[in-house]
């Protein structure tokens, strides 16, 4: 079985909700309405079978002028260990790039994984004026990037990570 990475589209939101939802029980990740799904398409990457099932997925939600995360990164149980989530990850740093992007955070229980894409435990304080624009966002990102207190019992045990990206100069 093939698998193609593409740019989600609306009717795609279901397959993305179907494969994501078993793991809101788990815990591995966190549940959402699917508007919460219709609104943001735009940012997904999903993976498809032959048979244009929806099997993996992921989105990059820009932060700041800088910034973005990486978001439902999700891949079929029948799939895991075959490589489709490294793809995935890779298109959406391919797609980072793209926009210019310098960093990319993402909070995860898969340390490992995500080490072996360069991202490093975050340490790196924000800016004071950046930190203080993000505070007046609503996004429940935004709040785990700067590890608000409010957001604590949605993240325990999920591990704040960061990747710099190379600039055109490297």
């Amino acid at each position: 079985m093939s698998t193609t990475i593409r740019p989600a589209l609306p009717a795609d939101v279901r397959g993305i909700n179907r494969l994501v939802e078993p793991m809101t029980h788990t815990g591995i990740l966190l549940g959402k309405d699917l508007v919460s799904y219709y609104e943001s398409v735009q940012e997904f990457l999903v993976a498809c079978d032959d048979d244009g099932r929806v099997v993996g997925c992921g989105a990059l939600h820009v932060m700041w002028e800088d910034l973005a995360e990486v978001r439902t990164l999700a891949v079929h149980d029948d799939l895991r260990g075959t490589g489709l989530g490294h793809r995935l990850l890779d298109a959406l740093l391919e797609r980072a790039l793209h926009l210019g992007l310098q960093r990319v955070f993402c909070l995860t229980f898969e340390v490992e994984f995500f080490s072996r894409h360069g991202f490093e435990v975050m340490s790196e304080e924000v800016d004071p004026d950046v930190y203080n624009q993000l505070l007046r966002s609503p996004d429940e990102g935004i709040a785990e990037f700067l590890d608000l207190a409010r957001v604590k019992p949605n993240t325990l045990g999920n591990t704040r990570m960061l990747r710099t990206l190379p600039t055109t100069d490297d």
